[in-house]
């Protein structure tokens, strides 16, 4: 007697998998998307709005796509003390007086990336820009957490260095 095998052939298997990690990925980004606009900071001296207008700038001077806003708040928040939080309320203010004069609410306002980014290019040599833009070398990329996301492994001094490391690994040549 020959048992007759229950289940789907490979076919339908790969197409319903197909659709159900399509519908995973419509809801996981939903509720990322939900996620990354409801994760928290707290700010003390600055305005809530200044942060996120700190954020924004932070993204779009080193823009990442792969690279969350927390990050950038983390880069950003030093910002908030009370020694420099008049002087960023001051540029912040400064950078929504120029999205004004461009027809727009606030900088944050402005939908275009590249609109923002021409906007910081007029703004670039003041100095409200370069400390933002000084400010977010180290205190974005020198977040152990992020660098995954950029493929870099840390240090290698404590590991012997990157000689036997890998360091020429190429394999498009």
């Amino acid at each position: 007697m020959r048992l007759r095998k229950q289940g789907i052939t490979r076919r339908q298997l790969l197409s319903q998998s197909a659709l159900f990690g399509a519908g995973i990925a419509v809801g996981a980004g939903f509720v990322a998307g939900t996620a990354e606009a409801n994760w928290a900071l707290e700010v003390d001296h600055l305005q809530p709005e200044t942060m996120a207008t700190l954020i924004q700038m932070a993204r779009d001077i080193y823009p990442h796509d792969r690279v969350g806003d927390q990050f950038y708040a983390t880069a950003v928040k030093g910002y908030d003390s009370a020694e420099a939080a008049p002087g960023i309320e001051e540029g912040v203010a400064a950078l929504n007086q120029a999205a004004r004069d461009l027809g727009h609410a606030r900088y944050t306002d402005i939908g275009w990336e590249r609109d923002r980014v021409d906007l910081l290019r007029s703004l670039e040599d003041t100095a409200f820009f370069q400390q933002i833009r000084g400010g977010l070398v180290t205190g974005l990329y020198n977040q152990k957490a992020v660098w995954p996301v950029f493929g870099y492994e840390g240090e290698s001094f404590s590991q012997g260095g990157y000689i036997d490391r890998g360091f020429d690994d190429i394999n498009w040549l």
